[in-house]
């Protein structure tokens, strides 16, 4: 089993320094497409609907994996839907200081029906999850693949969070 490099946050103490040891500067939250909340807190878990790879002036990133879309660019999608879940946690929680960790995430993957590198895609969510929570960063997950996703968009990522 491949072990996750902590090193680019480890001296940064906090996941709000973390993010600043790494670079990520956040963008507002996302407005849901739907009659639904980003983020719902319910005995001390933070769920967090699903978030897309959906940059800060709107544009999405479009396609399916393995066929339009390589393995590569829909993992650093996925880090972009990632970015888009500490956006959506801090605009509901404040500060990312006041979540403990991610407890499980659940990412989809837009892909040909031959795709079979879900785990590899999705990891660009956990891998930056891990960098900014360090240990309470590393979570339970599922990666699967879908026919589609909504907007065509190539990945969609949502998250089981624990509040402070």
């Amino acid at each position: 089993m491949k072990s996750i490099d902590f090193s680019p946050a480890r001296d940064a103490a906090t996941p709000e320094e973390r993010l600043v040891a790494v670079g990520i500067v956040l963008p507002a939250a996302q407005r849901p497409i739907g009659a639904f909340t980003n983020v719902r807190e319910v005995g001390g878990l933070l769920y967090v609907s699903g978030q897309g790879p959906i940059l800060e002036d709107g544009r999405t990133m479009r396609g399916k994996v393995g066929a339009d879309i390589d393995a590569e660019a829909a993992r650093g999608h996925a880090e972009l839907a990632a970015i888009n879940i500490l956006a959506a946690l801090r605009s509901h929680c404040g500060s990312l200081d006041k979540v403990r960790g991610i407890v499980k995430l659940l990412g989809l993957v837009n892909a040909t029906p031959d795709f079979e590198r879900h785990p590899f895609v999705v990891d660009g969510a956990s891998n930056l999850l891990a960098r900014v929570f360090g240990e309470a960063g590393v979570h339970a997950r599922s990666a699967f693949g879908v026919a589609s996703l909504p907007n065509s968009i190539t990945v969609e990522i949502e998250a089981i969070c624990e509040r402070v």
